[in-house]
């Protein structure tokens, strides 16, 4: 029987973003419990805010935005591949991870396994380095995901990573919620809000087991 693993990060009050972003503000517009005849929202919060997707116009002024993204790049088999004990992941920390053939890369990493991993901004978190981000652009694959806030260097103001893999058409996922999930082959269903013009877009993000 296929089971389904929801790897979204709830969006709330107080959340964490990635330091600068936009504060995520959840107020309640209309009320029951305050005499209104229905409950609505005000919601205020950034394009990347919790699980999010990355589309290439992220940096690249004429580059694709979120509306522009095939649906079908965004379902069909993924690979969570486990990396552990590694602040950054390099082209010779996948020299033993087989990802022929593969479009869709997930990658868990020792945030998963962090107490405060989605409450408190760390500038420590696990990233790309570029000789791997040009290394998996090479491959063909469609998606990278990470558990982590970003694929990108703390600091690093080139954004160079960001480039390789936008710049190659890749999608970039960030901030799943990996923390249950075993390695190993899955389906991944993740479809962004359809913001048009969108550089980036919260996604509802579920892995389904193969068997």
């Amino acid at each position: 029987m296929q089971k389904y693993f929801d790897i979204t990060i709830p969006i709330k009050n107080k959340m964490m973003v990635y330091e600068g972003d936009p504060e995520v503000e959840l107020t309640p517009h209309c009320s029951i419990k305050n005499g209104d005849a229905f409950n609505l929202l005000h919601i205020k919060m950034g394009s990347h805010t919790g699980t999010h997707m990355d589309a290439p116009c992220h940096f690249f002024q004429n580059g694709r935005t979120v509306e522009d993204i095939p649906v079908d790049t965004l379902i069909g088999t993924a690979r969570v591949v486990l990396i552990r004990n590694e602040r950054v992941i390099t082209r010779k920390a996948l020299q033993n991870i087989d990802l022929t053939g593969v479009e869709r890369v997930l990658f868990k990493t020792d945030h998963s396994y962090l107490r405060d991993r989605y409450h408190k901004f760390r500038t420590d978190y696990v990233y790309i380095d570029v000789e791997c981000a040009s290394y998996l652009a090479s491959m063909g694959i469609k998606v990278i995901g990470i558990d982590s806030i970003s694929i990108e260097e703390y600091g690093n103001s080139s954004n160079l990573c960001h480039k390789i893999l936008l710049g190659a058409g890749i999608v970039i996922l960030e901030m799943l919620d990996l923390k249950d999930i075993q390695p190993g082959d899955y389906e991944l269903i993740c479809l962004p809000l359809k913001i048009q013009q969108g550089d980036g877009a919260p996604v509802r993000a579920v892995l389904r087991s193969l068997q």
